[in-house]
């Protein structure tokens, strides 16, 4: 039997019809941001759909300071540069699409919408759906305008070429260290003509200068095409294949990303294929063998309080997501990236 006075004072403590009744500072936070005065959270199956279930602000590109914002939710729905299955133009419409993400994050004990002014501001602006080098060149004018305002991004993509021109808006002024979780190293050269293609974003940014390797950890590596990914390694980077997370061991993968990205300012980037495809089959090149989401969010909440500058989710590819699993773990791992940019702020 419960004691009589400890339920008498919970029920006084505890009335049945709030929800929002909160003590702890960190859960007040988080409710305030979630309820309305009168105790009631919006319909999450309700309204315009936006990435993280943030503010729409379209405009905000059109401003000088991208109105006051600290953050923007990009989509950029280009797949031009994709070597096997097309379909990621369609990934930030499907993340839009996932409700219930957030507002507060449990392991970090933060509330992003408490923290941070943020938005989603849209999609990037593409001159045409046929060109390749167009639709980069315009990805790295739209990052210039962000970057030049001060505003972080976080970015649905696309496929992965686009963390090339986000790289050279975010870098310009001094190479970036990154944390990237994939399935491939995305280090190969030209192909076919083109030095534009997803497989190969990392050596473009790395030559132009926007990507210091040294400080660059990709980690989930594996497949058939590991002969492409020479200039992972001549370069620098630290590369940590999917069998060795479980040799090494979780805690030492998570330290190790946490020692390269403490060297300087990071980006963070996440290929949905970086997790074994019973958890996103929705992506373009998937590769089995990969990681779990609940590993994937351990080395991701590892990089708490370092200078994070952006980051991008990238290959999600609705048509093969039939029970939209893979958009809901790209949305997660973009509100992970968020987070770690709201426990930066908050200190």
């Amino acid at each position: 039997m419960p004691d009589p006075e400890k339920l008498a004072a919970l029920r006084a403590r505890y009335p049945n019809d709030r929800a929002d009744v909160i003590s702890d500072p960190d859960f007040q936070r988080a409710a305030g941001s979630a309820f309305n005065a009168q105790g009631r959270r919006p319909l999450p199956y309700a309204g315009v759909s936006t990435l993280l279930d943030s503010p729409y602000r379209p405009d905000a590109p059109d401003l000088p300071d991208f109105g006051g914002l600290e953050v923007a939710l990009v989509g950029v729905p280009m797949d031009l540069a994709v070597t096997n299955r097309a379909g990621s133009r369609l990934g930030p419409r499907a993340v839009r699409a996932i409700e219930r993400i957030g507002p507060y994050h449990h392991a970090l004990r933060v509330t992003p919408r408490a923290e941070l002014t943020y938005a989603d501001v849209g999609d990037v602006p593409l001159r045409s759906r046929y060109s390749l080098p167009d639709s980069i060149a315009d990805i790295e004018a739209f990052f210039t305008k962000v970057a030049a305002a001060g505003v972080k991004p976080v970015t649905i993509g696309g496929d992965h070429s686009i963390s090339y021109p986000i790289l050279r808006a975010l870098g310009r002024e001094r190479p970036l260290g990154m944390v990237h979780i994939d399935a491939h190293c995305d280090t190969s050269g030209p192909a076919e003509g083109s030095r534009f293609h997803h497989g190969g974003p990392f050596r473009q940014a790395v030559l132009d200068g926007v990507l210091d390797p040294t400080r660059c950890i990709q980690i989930g590596i594996r497949g058939s095409a590991e002969m492409l990914y020479e200039f992972s390694y001549e370069s620098g980077m630290t590369v940590i294949h999917a069998e060795e997370v479980e040799a090494m061991g979780l805690p030492a993968v998570v330290a190790k990303a946490r020692e390269i990205a403490s060297r300087g300012p990071f980006y963070v980037t996440f290929d949905v294929d970086g997790l074994d495809p019973a958890f996103t089959p929705g992506t373009g090149t998937p590769e089995v063998g990969g990681l779990t989401p609940r590993e994937a969010q351990a080395i991701l909440r590892g990089l708490a309080g370092l200078e994070i500058v952006g980051g991008d989710v990238v290959e999600v590819a609705p048509q093969y997501d039939a029970n939209t699993t893979t958009a809901q773990i790209g949305a997660m791992m973009a509100f992970e990236i968020l987070s770690l940019m709201a426990v930066r702020k908050k200190g």
